[in-house]
């Protein structure tokens, strides 16, 4: 991977254009677009916040009239974190669309403590550091995810 870094803000426009992006990186990845995948990921691209897998089924059930369990939520959620689809943000177990579904990079949140905001960036030379860390530690790491948690620039 080349060494660059750029931001990715995760309430970036979503819309008929990501749908789309992220319906072509699930397809292919061999995975089927269904109406619910559809759902699930139009629910949680219009959060403006890392939503959690019962803030989606409730905005689901809402919008279909009909309730959506979070385990059917979750199931998808993991396989659209596998696809590329949505990033994790691990210490609150919450989720965010992955606004460049064809842009492979390890995860770095930073994560407002007053606000809940989180912005995502990619750094691929912090990324890199960390896994060379790791490897020479004897460690093989498979996905860094790296939070920093803190005040945004609202809040301070």
């Amino acid at each position: 991977m080349a060494a660059h870094a750029h931001h990715h803000h995760h309430s970036e426009p979503a819309g008929a254009d990501l749908a789309a992006a992220a319906q072509a990186t699930l397809e292919k990845s061999g995975e089927q677009w269904t109406t619910m995948r559809a759902s699930i990921f139009d629910a949680l691209a219009k959060f403006d916040k890392p939503a959690s897998a019962y803030d989606i089924a409730d905005a689901v059930s809402k919008s279909e009239g009909r309730r959506v369990a979070a385990n059917s939520v979750y199931r998808i959620l993991d396989l659209f974190v596998a696809a590329n689809l949505a990033r994790r943000v691990e210490s609150s177990n919450a989720y965010v669309a992955n606004a460049h579904p064809d842009c492979l990079h390890d995860c770095i949140f930073l994560v407002c403590d007053s606000c809940g905001q989180t912005v995502h960036l990619d750094d691929d030379k912090i990324a890199d550091n960390v896994r060379h860390a790791a490897e020479a530690a004897g460690f093989s790491p498979v996905r860094p995810v790296i939070e920093v948690r803190g005040k945004c620039a609202d809040c301070d």
